[in-house]
């Protein structure tokens, strides 16, 4: 019987994976820096090409035209890493990650 896993990669194809952690959640953390100005949310352990995904967070994560894609900010980090920057999108960057299937 196959899993869900394995259903969700043979119907989408992304150059990119992220494995859930061991309680099943997606990778994905909130950091908040600079005497709280500074809000980070970070996507971490990527596996395959981290900055396909990087250029698809920029692209389709937010309607180009809107405020919140003016702000976004994406950065790669350690080449597994990726770091958004410019606001609160830690609730967005999940939503984004779960309707593509991960």
């Amino acid at each position: 019987m196959p899993s869900i896993i394995s259903h969700v990669l043979s119907t989408h194809r992304y150059p990119y994976f992220i494995r859930r952690n061991s309680r099943g959640s997606l990778p994905v953390y909130s950091d908040i820096r600079n005497g709280r100005t500074r809000y980070l949310v970070s996507i971490r352990n990527v596996q395959g090409r981290v900055n396909s995904l990087a250029q698809d967070l920029k692209q389709s994560l937010f309607d180009p035209s809107s405020l919140q894609a003016q702000r976004l900010s994406v950065k790669v980090q350690h080449q597994r890493h990726i770091v958004l920057s410019g606001g609160r999108f830690k609730r967005d960057v999940m939503a984004w990650l779960t309707a593509k299937g991960f």
